[in-house]
């Protein structure tokens, strides 16, 4: 018969080796925890998305990409450069999806078949921005082209990106029906920056020059200074915005799942609302219009 010490030794053995059975079950659960999230990080989705700095510095990305990366777990890396830019990332199969505003280069963008299919998401317009002293008379006026001549003949100081941004190819559009070259004027009272739209502004707003604006970003900017909107409402400054997925036949490495996915939820009732929900001091900056440009 086994004595008290006997008995007590077995039944700290038994417990020992029941603290030890734990032990490694605790840490086979921990590292199993482990090995999950280290497959979970390396499977996680992820998009690169190329667009222009507008809908960057006007704040619309952090408003809406929360939105989505929660509902779908897709993160999504912005890349902000002028629309030219952004369609040549897009072009090298640098980008899953392009998102720009410059319609023609949009529609080249696709016949050259570096995108699937080009589709509206919102809209918002230009402004012509100016110095509150307005040298070249154009304060009040509907007419941006009228607008620009009379800049010109006065040879106000005027910014332009310069940069082949969406910005900058409606500014040559007009300065074009205007019938005027402002590079002539380059140096002196023409500076172009080969900046984006808030370095634009802020160069605008050191010189109080004149200078063409979306005016999503021109609501969201602080560096006013003496500048305000001079021009407005004249229907050619529509500015429409598109997205479009980069070919994966072209570019076998992209995305085309997750990217269609972002660009399915842009183009959503969800992804619409939270474009049209997004305002900055109360004003609306975009307004969606999927399923067709106005």
């Amino acid at each position: 018969m086994a004595t008290r010490g006997g008995l007590r030794l077995l039944s700290q053995s038994i417990a020992r080796g029941r603290l030890a059975a734990f032990l490694l079950g605790a840490g086979a659960a921990l590292a199993a925890l482990l090995s999950l999230g280290a497959v979970t990080a390396q499977t996680a989705e992820s998009i690169t998305v190329s667009s222009t700095t507008s809908t960057e510095q006007s704040g619309l990305f952090r408003h809406i990409l929360p939105i989505f990366e929660k509902k779908t777990g897709i993160s999504v890396k912005v890349v902000a450069v002028g629309t030219g830019q952004a369609l040549d990332i897009g072009r090298r199969g640098d980008a899953d999806v392009v998102f720009v505003h410059d319609r023609a280069a949009e529609e080249k963008f696709v016949a050259e078949g570096f995108g699937v299919k080009r589709q509206p998401v919102m809209y918002n317009d230009f402004v012509l921005i100016g110095p509150k002293a307005d040298p070249a008379r154009v304060g009040g006026s509907k007419d941006v082209v009228g607008a620009l001549k009379k800049i010109a003949a006065a040879r106000a100081p005027f910014v332009s990106r310069g940069d082949r941004s969406g910005t900058h190819a409606a500014e040559m559009r007009f300065w074009k029906m205007a019938g005027v070259d402002p590079r002539t004027g380059s140096g002196s009272w023409y500076r172009e920056t080969g900046s984006g739209m808030g370095p634009a502004l802020n160069s605008a707003a050191g010189m109080n020059a004149y200078v063409l604006a979306d005016r999503g970003t021109w609501l969201s900017f602080k560096n006013r200074a003496d500048l305000v909107v001079s021009v407005e409402g004249d229907k050619r400054l529509f500015n429409q915005y598109g997205v479009m997925l980069v070919n994966p036949a072209r570019h076998a490495h992209v995305k085309q799942k997750a990217g269609q996915a972002f660009i399915d939820w842009l183009l959503s009732p969800e992804g619409q609302a939270a474009i049209g929900g997004y305002k900055f001091d109360g004003e609306q900056l975009f307004f969606p219009n999927a399923g067709g440009d106005a």
